[in-house]
């Protein structure tokens, strides 16, 4: 084997590499927050929408089966190249936030879903009949029980969206894995730039599992754990 290893360009880089990371959090976290908003959203309509309203409810299950069953970097694509064939064009943050918070709706969707019915529905109706309207008993009675149910789902579906983020290279948008593919294009130190940033990455996800536990311990200790 003839190649040599050259560690000081990639560390000359490490601020620069850093700083992307902060970028793909950021991306991560806005897709998760949009995410969990449309995927809750998502499955209160797959679950009671009906009658009139009907339409609603083949719209939310088709964004479901879409999101769950292609490829996400067809959905990056769609968004980022399909879109614009329409003359729609977004940036390059706006594509990979797009396309994450659609996935992860859909996703979401699903597992907020088995939350819901998990919970038996004399709760609700107990709700009820106390006077509380339909959104107010989801958001006091329902949802808090749900946070628990899915409470490691939505962990995983945040690392996803960590992890998968570094598909926006693809798309232009200079996060982790594309400032790292940038800088190694300049001075062909492939390797030892992609094994700092799987280092990086890594880390985040190990900070993420950390922060998870934690917070479900502060949350649901009094509730037996999750």
């Amino acid at each position: 084997m003839d190649y040599n290893f050259h560690w000081q360009p990639v560390l000359r880089r490490l601020p620069d590499l850093l700083f992307a990371a902060l970028d793909t959090i950021q991306v991560a976290v806005l897709a998760i927050i949009l995410g969990i908003l449309l995927g809750l959203l998502l499955a209160v309509i797959k679950m009671n929408v009906t009658g009139k309203l009907r339409p609603l409810k083949w719209l939310a299950s088709s964004w479901i089966e879409l999101a769950r069953n292609t490829p996400v970097l067809l959905q990056l694509f769609f968004f980022g190249f399909g879109l614009g064939a329409l003359g729609i064009h977004l940036s390059p943050f706006m594509i990979v936030l797009t396309a994450l918070t659609f996935n992860c709706a859909g996703y979401l969707a699903e597992n907020f879903r088995g939350g819901l019915q998990a919970i038996p529905e004399t709760q609700f109706r107990a709700a009820r009949s106390l006077g509380m309207s339909a959104p107010k008993a989801y958001y006091y009675v329902l949802f808090p029980q749900v946070l628990r149910n899915v409470w490691h789902p939505l962990t995983n579906q945040i690392v996803w969206a960590v992890l998968m983020s570094s598909l926006g290279m693809l798309v232009g948008y200079q996060e982790l894995a594309g400032s790292a593919q940038y800088f190694a294009s300049r001075t062909y130190r492939i390797f030892e730039y992609f094994a700092v940033v799987a280092l990086i990455y890594f880390i985040i996800v190990k900070l993420i599992l950390a922060l998870s536990r934690l917070v479900a311990w502060r949350i649901f200790r009094g509730q037996g754990g999750v």
